[in-house]
C-alpha cells in the first residue's frame, strides 16, 4: 500500500513536562526491514510518564512516546520475513528508544517498527513487547537465553530455582511465566491479595514483600524444598531487600556469584552484598547484536509461545476507550499507582 499523501493522528509531546497533544502527521513508508502498523491498542508502561514528565531519553521535541502496540500490518519492506504480510495481526515493540524520529513511538495510529521486534498475535498481545524485552535482557545478563532450559545452567542435586521480586507488575508477571517455562522452581513476592493470581501464572511459592520476616520465610522455604536459587529478577519494589534475599539464599562459602537483574533504574544507594552481582537491565548497544537479540525474543520465543498459548496476558488488564485523546489521562492514572493491573488504551 502506498502511503504517499496519507496522514494519521498522533499523541505528540510538544516539550518536557507538558500534556500530550493530538496532531496530524504524514504517514511514513517502511524501509527495507521495517513494517508499517495500524495501531489498534496501546499498553502503557511507567517509563512513558517518566519520559513525559522528565524528558528522560528524549533527544528532541516534538516527541512521540510509547512502546507497546497491537494492530495490523499495513505495508512491509521488501526484506521482511514472508509471514509479515499486510492484514496480519501483530504485537510489536514500537519504541523510539532505539530509532530516532517521530515516525517511531507507539502513541500514534500508524507507526514504523523494525521487523525483528514483531510477533504474530493471537489475542491480548499489546501487553507483551516491552515486558518481553526487559525480562529477557535480564535473563540473558544472568546467563540464560530465550530458548534456555535448566540444562544450560549449573545445577546441583537439588532443584534449581529463581525468584522474582514484584511479580504483580507486568514485567514481574511475565518473568514468572518465563522462568516456569524454562523449567525453574519459581519463588515470587507480591501483595497478599495477588498470591493466588501469581501462583496461577506458574509461581511455586509466593511471599508477601510487606511481611517483616519475608527474607527468613523465603530462606526457610528454600531449605525445606531443597531448592538452590542463584538467579533473581527485580521487577519493582525494594532493591536492597531483594539483594539481601539473594545473598541469604546463596549462603556462605559459595564460589560463583549470584545474579540479580534489576528492571528499574538502579537505586544509587544500593549496596550489593558480597557474593551477589546486580545490574540494571539494558539491551545491547551494538546495532547488529541488538537486532539479533530482539529477533531471538520476538520471532524465536514470543511468537511461538503466543501461538502455543504458553504465555498469557498479565497482569489484569483495564481497557480505556477514547482513542489517542485519552492517553494523557491514562498516563496520569498509571502514575497515581496501580496494583496488578495493566492499562491498555483502545484506539
Amino acid at each position: 500500500m502506498s502511503t504517499e499523501n496519507q496522514t494519521h493522528q498522533a499523541a505528540t509531546l510538544p516539550s518536557k513536562a507538558t500534556a500530550l497533544k493530538t496532531t496530524t502527521r504524514q504517514t511514513p513508508t517502511p524501509g527495507p526491514t521495517e513494517l508499517l502498523i495500524e495501531v489498534h491498542a496501546l499498553a502503557l508502561n511507567p517509563v512513558d510518564y517518566h519520559q513525559r514528565d522528565t524528558g528522560f531519553f528524549i533527544q528532541e521535541y516534538p516527541a512521540i512516546l510509547g512502546s507497546d502496540v497491537a494492530g495490523v500490518i499495513i505495508s512491509s519492506g521488501p526484506l521482511t520475513r514472508e509471514s509479515m504480510k499486510p492484514g496480519t495481526r501483530v504485537t510489536a515493540l514500537a519504541s523510539s528508544f532505539f530509532n530516532a524520529g517521530v515516525d517511531y513511538g507507539a502513541f500514534q495510529r500508524r507507526v514504523l517498527v523494525p521487523e525483528e521486534t514483531v510477533a504474530i498475535l493471537p489475542d491480548g498481545g499489546a501487553v507483551f513487547p516491552l515486558a518481553a524485552v526487559t525480562t529477557w535482557n535480564g535473563w540473558v545478563w544472568a546467563g540464560l537465553m530465550p530458548a534456555a532450559t535448566t540444562s544450560q545452567v549449573q545445577v546441583s542435586a537439588s532443584e534449581e530455582g529463581v525468584f522474582v521480586w514484584g511479580a504483580s507488575s507486568s514485567i514481574g508477571a511475565l518473568a514468572v511465566q518465563e522462568a516456569k517455562l524454562m523449567g525453574f522452581v519459581v519463588y515470587a513476592t507480591a501483595s497478599g491479595r495477588h498470591h493466588d493470581y501469581i501462583r496461577g501464572l506458574g509461581a511455586d511459592r509466593v511471599f508477601d514483600y510487606k511481611d517483616e520476616d519475608v527474607l527468613g520465610q523465603i530462606v526457610q522455604a528454600a531449605g525445606a524444598d531443597g531448592v538452590r536459587i542463584r538467579i533473581g529478577y527485580h521487577a519493582t519494589g525494594d532493591q536492597h531487600l531483594a539483594a539481601d534475599v539473594l545473598h541469604a539464599l546463596r549462603g556462605e562459602g559459595q564460589g560463583e556469584k549470584s545474579k540479580l537483574a534489576i528492571a528499574p533504574i538502579l537505586d544509587p544507594e544500593l549496596k550489593v552484598p558480597d557474593g551477589v552481582e546486580a545490574a540494571f537491565v539494558y539491551p545491547p548497544q551494538d546495532r547488529a547484536e541488538l537486532k539479533e537479540r530482539n529477533r531471538a525474543i520476538f520471532v524465536d520465543w514470543l511468537e511461538g509461545k503466543l501461538a502455543g498459548k504458553q504465555v498469557v496476558a498479565s497482569p489484569h488488564i483495564k481497557v480505556i476507550k477514547g482513542g489517542l485523546g485519552s492517553v494523557n489521562g491514562a498516563l496520569d492514572e498509571l502514575k497515581a499507582g496501580v496494583s496488578c493491573l495493566k492499562i491498555v488504551v483502545e484506539l
